[in-house]
């Protein structure tokens, strides 16, 4: 399927709309819409509403979309007064287009293979969460590799700024292998990272689902003593490695190729949380 994208009706000056035409007909059809909640996101929010209308308006059968990185994920609780619950609205306004189950897709089988694939000391870590909040995602991980995991409590000034960390579990004599969902500013995963060091570690690694390396993070990551910087492809990231050799990319393409397969012949999608398609 083809599609354009203009910013304006056929006369009269440029506007900042967003005009979709499907390029051949869909009527019947099952359609799958892959777009990323990265760069100008609200851009590539409503590009992906008005893409999915256009679908479910031409007689599509059936419209999923594929989203590898959700917009305004990290605004999924309120966290003081009168903030909204962002991640929750956008929910509510796909859901408004189409009301069916939505898979949440994992990237732990693609980490656990990168892990054993590139650290040859794997067998001598510790996964570690660099905040309390992330104690599932890490014990999940440290489980399948029959490893010790460790957390570190943060308290925060404000937001994008820590004030003092504090490790809880041994990483003395290990590698220490950080795990998060995104990185952002990336000031925290860099404090935990001398966090770890003081405490004994032998080598530190960041291994995180999304990078969205805004501001300072690139500096940041160059000054930091990581071994390596880890992150999966649902947000475009060849600019950033030009600039930050210690970043590395997991692919995650056939991840969503194998899942949009499954749900097109009306096959289990729980078979991707716990094995990487070959």
């Amino acid at each position: 399927m083809s599609y354009n994208v203009s910013d304006g009706g056929p006369s009269g000056p440029p506007c900042p709309c967003c005009s979709v035409e499907i390029g051949e007909s869909v009527r019947g059809e099952d359609v799958y819409i892959v777009q990323s909640g990265c760069g100008e996101i609200n851009d590539n929010l409503m590009e992906l509403l008005i893409m999915i209308n256009a679908c479910k308006i031409a007689s599509a059968s059936r419209v999923t979309a594929v989203i590898p990185c959700f917009p305004y994920a990290r605004q999924d609780k309120k966290d003081k007064s009168r903030a909204p619950i962002s991640a929750k609205l956008v929910a509510n306004m796909l859901s408004g287009f189409f009301d069916i189950p939505v898979d949440n897709l994992y990237a732990e089988p693609a980490v656990l293979k990168w892990i054993k694939e590139n650290i040859p000391e794997w067998k001598n870590c510790t996964i570690v969460s660099p905040d309390a909040g992330g104690a599932k995602r890490v014990t999940s991980i440290a489980d399948r590799l029959n490893v010790d995991f460790a957390l570190i409590h943060k308290e925060r000034k404000k937001a994008n700024e820590v004030d003092r960390m504090v490790l809880v579990g041994d990483v003395k004599d290990r590698v220490a292998i950080l795990v998060d969902d995104m990185a952002d500013t990336c000031g925290t995963i860099c404090h935990a990272a001398d966090k770890l060091l003081s405490a004994g570690a032998t080598k530190v690694y960041a291994i995180l689902t999304h990078g969205i390396f805004s501001g300072p993070a690139i500096s940041r990551i160059n000054n930091a003593c990581f071994e390596a910087v880890v992150v999966t492809n649902t947000i475009p990231q060849e600019e950033k490695m030009k600039h930050c050799p210690k970043i590395q990319v997991i692919d995650i393409s056939m991840i969503l190729a194998e899942a949009i397969r499954r749900t097109h012949n009306g096959e289990s999608v729980s078979y991707l949380f716990s094995h990487v398609p070959l």
